[in-house]
């Protein structure tokens, strides 16, 4: 039986796992995996669009939002295999798949070791790359920060880089939406997060495997994982698709949701066209 509705909770992988489930019985599913660290909320406006012909599961990554943190170590992985599992809860064969930022690592790792229980693939604002050794080091030097002075301060320099400038004039209430669900994530689950981060393993190579349409999304003012990341994904994954984002940074479908949410449908939109063409 199908739970419709927000905050409901499934154990999957031992643990709860907290997701929205909207849109009609039987539509094509899409799976929204949000960024770090914040949670599926993030989603609300492309949930809002979606839902009259889609399917939409918006969930919480382990630690994060409502979802609980089980007992395992954090990595990319583990966050897998859970998202896996809530799939194979909800009896979900196959579904497209999204992810942003954190998201777009969990998606590029499931797509790679998963092929077939995926039908398409968005990226945004995200990369293939691992950790360099410096960023590695800055993560680690973050979770002593995170220690030592709190979560409001670390919340505060997140918020610099994550948003362009310009949002900081015309994007105020966005912008404290996002700090209020990074000061709701417990210090312990940042801390898991961030060394799961930094373990992550490359997905570069694998990116000429994939043989499921691919779009790529990102904010032209993304200073994380810039616009340069996103053509070279572009590049090494035939077929897809790379659309730039005026007016946003590293949170294009928060900052921007209107154009995102533009290309969202329209790139979904083509998926179905293109069946019904070979169909007929």
């Amino acid at each position: 039986m199908r739970y419709i509705g927000t905050n409901i909770e499934i154990i999957a992988n031992n643990h709860t796992i907290s997701y929205t489930d909207e849109g009609p019985d039987n539509a094509p599913v899409i799976i929204l995996t949000h960024g770090f660290p914040f949670n599926k909320s993030m989603w609300n406006k492309q949930i809002e669009v979606l839902i009259e012909t889609y399917r939409v599961i918006a969930y919480d990554v382990r630690g994060h939002g409502n979802s609980t943190s089980g007992t395992d170590n954090f990595s990319i992985e583990l966050f897998v295999n859970d998202l896996l599992d809530l799939m194979d809860a909800l009896k979900i064969e196959k579904a497209m798949l999204c992810g942003l930022s954190m998201g777009g690592y969990i998606a590029l790792n499931a797509v790679e070791n998963f092929p077939k229980r995926f039908s398409a693939l968005i990226l945004c604002d995200t990369n293939c790359t691992a950790d360099s050794p410096e960023t590695r080091e800055k993560r680690m030097k973050t979770i002593e920060s995170i220690q030592e002075n709190g979560l409001e301060q670390y919340a505060n320099e997140s918020l610099k880089n994550l948003f362009a400038p310009e949002s900081f004039v015309t994007n105020k209430e966005k912008i404290e939406v996002v700090k209020e669900m990074i000061m709701e994530t417990s210090v312990q689950s940042l801390s898991s997060t961030l060394i799961a981060l930094s373990k992550r393993k490359e997905t570069c190579t694998g990116l000429a495997k994939i043989r499921i349409p691919v779009l790529i999304v990102v904010g032209k003012e993304d200073q994380i994982t810039p616009p340069d990341a996103a053509l070279w994904m572009q590049k090494n994954i035939k077929g897809s698709i790379l659309n730039i984002i005026e007016h946003a940074g590293h949170l294009s479908n928060i900052e921007n949701s209107y154009d995102f949410n533009g290309q969202l449908r329209r790139f979904i939109a083509s998926l179905y066209k293109r069946k019904t063409d070979h169909t007929n």
